[in-house]
């Protein structure tokens, strides 16, 4: 039996290293208007956002108002919340968030996601209050539109820290 093990051995770990290493997560590198036609097909099989920097940001923003649900998108792992659904322009300005506070090196940011959930909650409720209705989304489109093209012919560095949700009632969740 021991003269058994080994080659039974041998055999598990020559298939477990020459196993196709090809990268699985091929929506890493997407483009805007791929990434946005995957969500609403629910075809993103991603776990994570794609690798968009502040200049994807114009193309981003002009979903930022699709009302469209969309189910099949990268969630925050450590949220205990579990949204089935989120607007797609909701999504997005979360994406938005996403790349603005991983540029500012925010302490909220963990494994690349803004906040726990692509939702609004309402700052200076005692409880948490989550709000997802028609007001709250172009309320947050209409600032995150108005931070980028405030700012826009600036350089990046100059306004990344300025959180467009500032003047409104809402917060990330």
């Amino acid at each position: 039996m021991k003269t058994l093990k080994y080659p039974l051995l041998l055999v598990a770990l020559i298939a477990l290293f020459s196993c196709d290493k090809k990268d699985n997560d091929d929506t890493k590198n997407v483009d805007v208007q791929t990434f946005v036609e995957l969500l609403k097909s629910g075809k993103y099989d991603s776990s994570n956002l794609p690798s968009f920097t502040y200049q994807d940001i114009p193309a981003l923003l002009q979903y930022r108002n699709e009302t469209q649900l969309i189910t099949n998108f990268p969630r925050n792992p450590i949220s205990s919340l579990y949204g089935p659904e989120c607007k797609l322009g909701m999504y997005v300005l979360w994406t938005v968030e996403s790349i603005r506070a991983v540029s500012a090196n925010s302490k909220s940011v963990i494994m690349g996601f803004p906040s726990q959930n692509p939702t609004l909650a309402l700052k200076n409720e005692t409880e948490l209050r989550l709000v997802s209705d028609d007001l709250s989304h172009s309320t947050a489109a209409e600032a995150y539109y108005n931070w980028w093209t405030s700012n826009k012919n600036r350089s990046f560095d100059q306004f990344k820290d300025l959180d467009p949700l500032k003047d409104t009632p809402y917060r990330w969740h």
